[in-house]
């Protein structure tokens, strides 16, 4: 691929009258024009060089394209700023950045914060654009402004449904459309009571989050409420639950394997912590599988990776993890060996059991290898009578480790 510089050009609505002089001339200069039809339109004839639209699927198409006119002066047009969610970051990926000239136009955010008032640093900014609607639900808390990248006309009508069903319906809605052009137009109204028909796919959705009366509220930190998640009594329950996510220790970018997923809970929750953790579960039976897809989709993480199957036939094929949490399945052939082969040096693993002959298997691992071998136990207070007594839930023992970098000891005396 040639080393000529690409140049990447951050257009808005306003087209060509807005750019900036240096944005200009990179367009009358270049001998290829790329972008889609919408902005190559916005050009005005002076721009001469030859014009190519993006094929789609765009990513895979982009090497061969560019070597396609290696040698030549290649501008690419990008909506606002292009390192934005932009087409700026997969050339970045793709070409390499030394090789990018970026001249960014004023992005759609800065543009809808300006016309709103509101602090851009103050305001979470999420993108729908190829991506699941679902995964706004983890954003919603009450107060919270929102700025969503929306994906077509429709995108208001159904950010307002989900509002709705996820028990938001208070919340307040501003839509700006073509922002910066002289046909800009803004919609305003609840989600409750939303009145607009679809407009302009050209537009960006601000959130004022208002939880309804009743609505149950979901905390940042680990330990969902039980009743947050459909589940058929196969729970990691909220108070083992918050404690295993602690030694799970999730951070930014970090790949979980849930093994025996169950209702979903501990990936779902790992993927909470930070919009960029990943998370794949493992779970043999088909309708808990469903039924785990369902709660990573009503809470925000439609991202998380259901595997239908048996381990550890079932994990043959998954990505390296960070850490491993297996909640069940513990005494089945191969299951511990083939965690902690995966798992890299610096990698965590946590078990936890209810029952005797899995918790001495994790008593040898632990005299093998090491950790923190912890028995947890809860009690709730229930009506005794006319009075209030404890109630005590099966203790659960678990083990966490993190993978030594030195080779395996062998096992100690008891």
């Amino acid at each position: 691929m040639s080393q000529v510089p690409v140049t990447v050009v951050g257009i808005g609505a306003d087209g060509w009258p807005g750019l900036a002089a240096a944005s200009q001339e990179a367009l009358l200069r270049a001998d290829v024009l790329v972008g889609g039809p919408r902005q190559l339109d916005l050009l005005p004839p002076g721009c001469a060089g030859e014009r190519v639209a993006w094929p789609s699927p765009l990513r895979p198409a982009v090497p061969g394209l560019l070597a396609a006119h290696a040698g030549r002066e290649v501008c690419v047009l990008a909506s606002g700023d292009p390192m934005f969610f932009g087409i700026g970051r997969t050339l970045a990926e793709i070409v390499g950045a030394e090789r990018l000239r970026v001249l960014p136009h004023p992005s759609s955010v800065s543009l809808a914060c300006a016309r709103l008032g509101r602090p851009l640093e103050e305001t979470e900014v999420l993108s729908l654009v190829g991506r699941p609607i679902g995964a706004l639900s983890a954003a919603l808390h009450e107060g919270r402004r929102l700025l969503v990248l929306s994906a077509g006309a429709g995108t208001p009508a159904d950010v307002a449904a989900l509002l709705r069903e996820r028990g938001f319906g208070p919340s307040r809605l501003t839509v700006l459309e073509q922002l910066g052009a002289a046909s800009e137009r803004r919609l305003d109204g609840t989600a409750d009571d939303w009145p607009h028909p679809p407009g302009d796919a050209l537009n960006v959705i601000a959130v004022e989050c208002r939880r309804a009366p009743g609505a149950q509220r979901l905390p940042l930190t680990p330990g969902l409420p039980d009743e947050a998640f459909e589940h058929d009594g196969q729970l990691t329950k909220r108070h083992v639950r918050a404690v295993t996510l602690a030694a799970l220790a999730p951070a930014p970018g970090e790949l979980l394997w849930d093994i025996g997923g169950g209702s979903g809970s501990i990936g779902i929750e790992w993927m909470r912590a930070h919009r960029t953790c990943r998370a794949v579960t493992v779970e043999r039976d088909r309708v808990r599988a469903a039924r785990i897809a369902r709660n990573a989709e009503t809470l925000g993480v439609p991202a998380l990776r259901v595997v239908t199957g048996a381990a550890p036939e079932a994990l043959a094929e998954l990505p390296v993890p960070d850490a491993v949490f297996i909640g069940g399945g513990l005494t089945a052939p191969g299951l511990l060996e083939a965690c902690w082969d995966a798992l890299p040096p610096g990698g965590r693993l946590v078990a936890n059991t209810v029952t005797l002959e899995s918790e001495a298997l994790l008593t040898t691992w632990y005299r093998r290898h090491g950790g923190e071998l912890t028995r947890i136990a809860v009690s709730r207070a229930v009506p005794v009578g006319g009075f209030t007594g404890w109630r005590q839930a099966m203790p659960v023992t678990q083990w966490s480790v993190v993978k030594s970098a030195s080779p395996e000891q062998g096992e100690t005396d008891a």
